[in-house]
């Protein structure tokens, strides 16, 4: 009798009392966090908020078919597409480097890469001036060799969002690379498939995922780009005027046009944030 009172545990101590106090603990709420928490929450969240409480809904669809909201449109789809399409040629190319191939400076050039990055948009759009300007370092003999000619024009909205757009490209690519499986690209390798088969039939499809996101996340930051567009395209409706500019422009004399057109531009961020939540944003 002695022995099997013995083996119970005391009141309140054991196993069971740490997962109780264990509970106990985790359900207090730490006001001291709590408090900033949802104060950021609301600064991140209350303008939002405030956007779609001041949108015209019982104008929305015939405001966004007036001729300059349905320009600023197609020229900013058009646009962002072009870049992305560009970025994709150039960068996976330039995320293989960087992820395969070890060269003096790679740690340099990465660093150069994701520049722009940080780079505000502005300081971008002056560098691609004095570039691909007129009197630019490149841009003088474009436009005496072959009569090109970038600056203020749509090839150069899409120059300058494929500046600021490519890092994003370039970053998702190597990572999905440098975690992708070689021993499949040596396999391939070892039955006789060249490099360039190897890169298309195994490597690719490997990083296909990374690839995806990597352009998705591209194309958004392309269709959302700015400073660097007005700084080094300008700002003319039809030719140059994208959708931020014409949320820009539109605030001093329409106002209820740029909610128009920034509902679009957040509807298109959320829809890309929910298309790469498992990738991005997925808790563990």
């Amino acid at each position: 009798m002695s022995g099997s009172q013995g083996s119970r545990p005391a009141p309140g101590g054991g196993a069971g009392a740490a997962r109780t106090g264990g509970r106990e603990v985790s359900g207090r709420l730490p006001w001291m966090l709590v408090a900033p928490a949802v104060l950021g929450l609301a600064f991140l969240v209350l303008p939002l908020a405030g956007l779609l409480i001041r949108a015209p809904w019982s104008t929305l669809l015939q405001r966004l078919a007036e001729p300059q909201v349905l320009e600023a449109l197609r020229l900013s789809l058009v646009s962002a597409t072009v870049a992305t399409a560009a970025c994709l040629l150039l960068g996976v190319p330039l995320a293989w480097l960087l992820a395969r191939v070890e060269f003096p400076g790679r740690r340099l050039v990465r660093a150069l890469v994701t520049v722009p990055l940080v780079l505000p948009p502005v300081v971008g759009g002056v560098a691609l001036l004095l570039v691909l300007g007129r009197r630019g370092l490149v841009g003088q003999w474009l436009e005496a060799t072959f009569g090109v000619t970038l600056p203020f024009t749509t090839a150069g909205v899409i120059v300058a969002e494929a500046f600021v757009a490519m890092p994003f490209l370039v970053i998702s690519v190597e990572g999905a690379l440098r975690a992708a499986d070689r021993r499949f690209e040596e396999a391939a390798a070892t039955l006789g498939a060249s490099r360039w088969t190897v890169f298309r039939r195994v490597t690719l499809p490997l990083i296909m995922p990374g690839v995806v996101a990597g352009a998705v996340l591209c194309w958004a930051r392309a269709l959302g780009e700015f400073g660097a567009t007005i700084t080094f395209a300008g700002n003319f409706p039809g030719t140059t005027q994208t959708m931020p500019l014409a949320v820009y422009l539109a605030l001093e004399t329409e106002p209820e046009a740029a909610i128009v057109l920034s509902l679009v531009l957040l509807a298109v961020s959320v829809a890309i944030l929910a298309g790469l939540r498992d990738r991005w944003v997925a808790a563990p």
